[in-house]
């Protein structure tokens, strides 16, 4: 199963990335499986420090920003307890993990963990449909390099529907976000 969820990696120089990652889970949660693009920021900083900590939230704002790696201000964080790493302190839990291999020989790494520390944090709010519309609208953000945009701008119409008739006032600042995204890098993508 796909989880959508969040990742804090720390840069050698001890910068934080907080990036939307959809790693491969099963239930017990003691190991996954990320699957970055070479080319990211997550990618890198796991290749030389093999540290991070997976972050379940139910906060479609916070996951449309990192989708599109718009992070201001960063939201609260602290140090992780078993990894050098930050934990966002308003997750509903969170995973420490630590690298077990790393395969670049797919265009997409495989990158195995282990979970070496877990806690819960609050209760997990849920989702509805709006914040559902706000994920699937964040992962087609993220798309807009090889996606046309006449698809990604007429499933945002069906998106924005979802979230008018049920979300509350983050999830509309979520997808406003996110529109507003599209439609200034999407002008070029035509």
């Amino acid at each position: 199963m796909i989880l959508e969820a969040i990742v804090t990696t720390l840069s050698p120089a001890g910068e934080v990335n907080i990036a939307p990652m959809g790693p491969h889970v099963d239930e017990n949660m003691s190991h996954f499986l990320l699957r970055p693009y070479p080319t990211s920021t997550t990618f890198q900083n796991l290749k030389s420090h093999g540290e991070g900590v997976l972050h379940v939230t139910d906060d479609v704002l916070l996951l449309a920003q990192a989708a599109v790696g718009r992070i201001e201000p960063l939201p609260p964080m602290q140090a992780a307890e078993k990894v050098r790493g930050k934990v966002l302190r308003d997750a509903c839990r969170y995973y420490e993990f630590r690298v077990l291999s790393l395969d670049e020989s797919e265009p997409r790494v495989r990158i195995e963990v282990e979970v070496v520390h877990s806690r819960r944090l609050r209760d997990f709010f849920g989702f509805n449909r709006a914040k559902h519309a706000v994920v699937e609208a964040a992962i087609l953000a993220t798309r807009i390099a090889f996606l046309p945009l006449a698809d990604i701008q007429s499933e945002y119409r069906k998106l924005a529907t979802l979230v008018e008739k049920t979300g509350g006032p983050r999830e509309r600042a979520a997808f406003d976000f996110l529109q507003k995204y599209i439609d200034s890098t999407g002008s070029g993508n035509s």
